[in-house]
């Protein structure tokens, strides 16, 4: 953190206050933000932070966005899924060409197309090179038939990034990402429903099917076949630190709305704070939570640096996410009824947490990528 990043911070808290807080509620309701909040964010600064200004970025650095991931966390705010729209413009100022950066990237960091990607499909989930949804070469276009589920933004996507098999007899090398403009309008692209989930109920969760869908072949992006699997590689520690970012500042969220009701909530004529057992386990928690933002903080050096390599991401991810829901359902403990009820802040937090040791790689893989470094 420095100066401008601490003046960043406050902008961005604003930004929440105003745009963001006062709309949970019906945001919950819909399943979706107001497609306005992205313009307003673009207006303001808080999309693309980190991608080069000569493609309409901020040209700053992860650190500010890790700077919103963590207002966003202290906020309680989940619905909001900045995290993949940033995840699909680093895809594109990673692998794309410097014709698809230009004609893309900018319409991402103003707002006026949002961003998803289209992985996870009925029958695959972590395994990405099993993917079924194809994509056949016909001319000047590619033809994609499939259906993908767990699509965060597929509500709002503007441009939707698809993972799909343009070779289907290879795996990892059959595997491409192709890039859908405007895909509610393209024939052939379909919405399915909006998912009821646990959590996160204002983040539009949708379920896409593509029927013949036309995408010319020029916006395969990198403009090579084969590439996708390796696309994905590249760019998954990023999207596992964000992961990680938002999560070990939930957990501290957490404790600091704990803390508060601990120092008011009397039992027995005492203050709750007072008994040794809330003392103790709360201070085991403030440690953990202290550890992982030190770990987090190396890690987005890291990042910046262009040093995070997937083990070490792979690390934060499963490490933090673990520790939310354990720090989450711990405090949660201390409202007693109270914690159960939504209109106490801890419920969301734990209702929300549950999802964070599934996407982005479930924590088993993690694990498993983590153990092979060990070989």
């Amino acid at each position: 953190m420095d100066e401008e990043l601490s003046l960043f911070r406050d902008n961005v808290r604003k930004f929440m206050t105003r745009e963001i807080t006062p709309f949970e509620e019906q945001w919950d309701a819909q399943q979706y933000v107001d497609r306005a909040l992205w313009t307003r964010a673009g207006a303001a600064g808080l999309l693309c932070t980190d991608v080069p200004e000569e493609y309409g970025g901020a040209g700053g650095t992860f650190a500010h966005e890790a700077v919103i991931l963590q207002e966003q966390a202290r906020a309680g705010n989940t619905s909001w899924a900045k995290g993949v729209h940033e995840i699909v413009s680093h895809y594109i100022v990673g692998c794309g060409t410097p014709e698809q950066k230009r004609r893309w990237l900018p319409r991402l960091a103003s707002g006026e197309w949002v961003g998803a990607i289209a992985m996870t499909e009925p029958g695959t989930g972590s395994d990405l090179q099993a993917v079924q949804t194809r994509a056949e070469r016909q001319g000047k276009n590619y033809v994609v038939n499939g259906a993908k589920t767990f699509i965060s933004n597929g509500h709002h996507c503007g441009l939707l990034v698809i993972v799909c098999k343009t070779n289907p007899v290879e795996g990892a090398r059959g595997v491409s990402l192709l890039v859908v403009e405007q895909p509610a309008e393209q024939p052939g692209f379909r919405r399915g429903r909006l998912l009821h989930k646990i959590g996160q109920k204002g983040q539009d969760t949708a379920e896409l099917f593509f029927d013949d869908l036309k995408v010319p072949a020029e916006n395969l992006l990198g403009g090579q076949e084969g590439q996708g699997f390796y696309q994905l590689m590249k760019q998954l520690p990023r999207e596992r630190l964000i992961i990680a970012v938002g999560a070990i500042t939930a957990a501290e969220a957490a404790l600091e709305h704990t803390l508060a009701y601990v120092r008011e909530r009397k039992a027995f004529g005492k203050r709750l704070l007072d008994f040794q057992n809330t003392r103790f386990r709360l201070a085991e928690r403030h440690t953990e939570v202290t550890l992982g933002q030190v770990f987090i903080d190396r890690c987005i050096q890291c990042l910046i640096d262009d040093r995070l390599d997937a083990e070490t991401a792979s690390m934060a991810k499963w490490w933090c996410t673990q520790k939310q829901c354990e720090i989450v359902d711990e405090c949660l403990q201390f409202f007693g009824g109270y914690g159960y009820m939504l209109e106490y802040p801890i419920a969301r937090f734990y209702a929300d947490a549950r999802v964070q040791k599934i996407y982005g790689g479930t924590n088993e893989i993690m694990k498993e990528l983590i153990a092979r470094g060990l070989e």
